[in-house]
């Protein structure tokens, strides 16, 4: 993490006084001069005018299960926005995109680092849907959906797509493209009646109801961490 928002988040100091005070090279990271380019580790020491400073904000992870008409933005000005819905006093950001018209889990967050993390695209990190469309959809569509397919100017990755009943299938992806799901089927003529998202790597959307959102646990943040550290 940057050094101006590592100390920013303790409260201590603003961006800007982060950044006069590193001009006048009164802030050492591990033992050495910050500059405004420096990156704080987790088990950096981080002194100003020798006094150490802790970052003390706590992490916050919770999922939510978005219901269909929220959309996934923390900008007030956009209606039903999810930040809104959640009603959470405490300052969190969606990880990613689920779209307004879809529902199912979402992870939210104030941890920069693992947002910034989960978003990158080379990291392929698994996310499960439970898809329905408009009329029965046969195995050779779900076995050139699960090879790939032509949207947006690109080949989507291959991924693992299952039958559940006639007309729904599970399919995990490793991508985040814009309305990836509903754009795949379209090329095969199919128009997506509901899509859920049930999981998120090790995260499911077990035991939660439509709206209903709940902290992670100890093991599962850690879990979650250790999985992004091998990445």
């Amino acid at each position: 993490m940057r050094i101006q928002k590592y100390i920013s988040l303790t409260g201590a100091l603003s961006r800007r006084e982060v950044n006069r005070l590193i001009a006048l090279q009164r802030i050492e990271i591990d033992g050495t001069i910050a500059t405004k380019n420096s990156v704080v580790e987790d088990e950096s020491v981080v002194l100003v005018d020798g006094k150490e400073l802790v970052n003390k904000k706590r992490g916050i992870y919770l999922l939510l299960y978005k219901p269909v008409g929220i959309t996934c933005t923390a900008q007030p000005t956009v209606k039903n926005n999810i930040i809104d819905f959640l009603k959470n006093p405490e300052r969190v950001f969606p990880v990613g995109r689920l779209d307004k018209d879809s529902e199912g889990l979402i992870l939210l967050t104030n941890d920069g680092d693992i947002v910034n993390k989960l978003m990158k695209a080379e990291g392929n990190h698994e996310k499960e849907y439970v898809v329905t469309v408009d009329r029965p959809i046969p195995d050779q569509v779900l076995a050139r959906l699960g090879q790939g397919v032509e949207i947006l100017g690109q080949q989507t990755k291959r991924c693992k797509v299952k039958r559940v009943t006639s007309d729904t299938f599970t399919i995990v992806l490793t991508q985040g493209l814009n309305r990836q799901i509903r754009r795949m089927t379209k090329v095969f003529g199919y128009h997506v009646k509901k899509l859920i998202r049930i999981r998120i790597l090790h995260l499911t959307i077990d035991h939660l109801e439509v709206g209903e959102w709940r902290e992670l646990e100890v093991r599962e943040t850690e879990q979650l961490k250790n999985h992004l550290r091998s990445k």
